[in-house]
């Protein structure tokens, strides 16, 4: 198991991800892409790198790849299509980039899937598309220091053009939002500071690394697999650990973050990643960055429990990301 990894993974983490994601996805099918009806989780997997996934079985969800120049192979991403997507064909969608914990967060695709569906069908949210992205196992949402593993390059470059290219998508920032647990709240706040052109929204949810030293203060880790991940993603070297955090790319870019982007950061009080949280929000407040910060009584790391503490507080926040009325069901 991996240092941010969400306990219960073949239902929690992605119940959490039921509440956490934007991002525009529409349209035109790819010639790769299979639909899948049956909500059935898929078999099992545990190759440390799969560019390409093994497909999802969930109602209004797709298996598609694309030809990623920077990993030089196909990779894999699964998309939920609203069912007003078929009704009018002319209307483009906002998308929700859904980065997964670590472990590869397949099993709980359904369980997102349906829980947006829920809520744009009930008027919480306007019709969304929202890309569940492989960020592979412990991918960590970085270029790899040795190269092997350009994974912020095979979403920013090659997965977003793709699918404004291949979905009728809104193709700006206010169409787009990042949003994810543990290792894909690290990577949510990763590349919306690193890219805030490209992305309005990023929600930061039970977030980490968000630490200064990996090495040092590495909550539910412990020291050897902190080390571990240093050694594999960042080549052992903690300035370059440094260099890429969200930290350092919210010091670099906080006037850009600032002109109009939306950030949320929520945190169970009881999670072991609650200190780190809690210095990444005064910090933020130290650079001026507006954001929301949300503290969750008396829960732990557990993407179920944060979903159900957040309750409405998660489609009140989508509905000020894609600039719905405040007063909507």
């Amino acid at each position: 198991m991996s240092p941010w990894h969400e306990p219960a993974v073949t239902r929690g983490l992605f119940r959490l991800g039921r509440h956490l994601v934007l991002a525009v996805a529409a349209g035109l099918t790819c010639p790769t892409a299979r639909v899948t009806a049956a909500d059935q989780p898929p078999a099992a997997t545990a190759e440390a790198v799969a560019w390409v996934t093994p497909v999802v079985r969930a109602r209004r969800v797709t298996h598609l790849t694309f030809d990623s120049p920077a990993a030089k192979t196909a990779v894999s991403y699964h998309l939920y299509t609203p069912a007003v997507h078929d009704r009018e064909p002319d209307r483009r969608f906002p998308v929700v980039y859904w980065l997964h914990g670590s472990g590869g967060g397949l099993q709980g695709i359904p369980q997102v899937a349906r829980h947006f569906d829920a809520a744009i069908e009930a008027g919480r949210i306007p019709p969304t598309f929202v890309v569940f992205v492989n960020g592979l196992r412990e991918g960590m949402y970085v270029d790899w220091k040795d190269g092997s593993m350009p994974i912020e390059t095979v979403i920013v470059k090659d997965l977003v053009p793709h699918i404004d290219a291949t979905h009728r998508t809104i193709p700006r920032r206010e169409g787009r939002a990042l949003d994810g647990f543990s290792m894909g709240g690290y990577g949510a706040a990763r590349l919306g500071f690193k890219f805030p052109e490209m992305f309005r929204t990023v929600s930061i949810v039970g977030a980490g690394p968000l630490q200064p030293d990996l090495i040092e203060q590495a909550p539910r880790a412990g020291r050897r697999r902190a080390e571990e991940v240093l050694a594999r993603v960042y080549g052992g070297d903690r300035a370059f650990f440094t260099a890429v955090s969200p930290r350092t790319l919210a010091r670099d870019n906080a006037r850009a973050i600032s002109a109009g982007s939306l950030v949320r950061i929520a945190i169970g009080d009881a999670d072991e990643t609650f200190d780190n949280n809690r210095a990444f929000h005064e910090y933020l407040d130290s650079l001026g960055i507006a954001h929301e910060w949300i503290v969750l009584p008396r829960i732990g790391h557990d993407p179920a429990a944060v979903v159900d503490a957040l309750g409405d507080a998660t489609w009140t926040f989508y509905r000020a990301a894609f600039a719905m009325d405040a007063d909507a069901p």
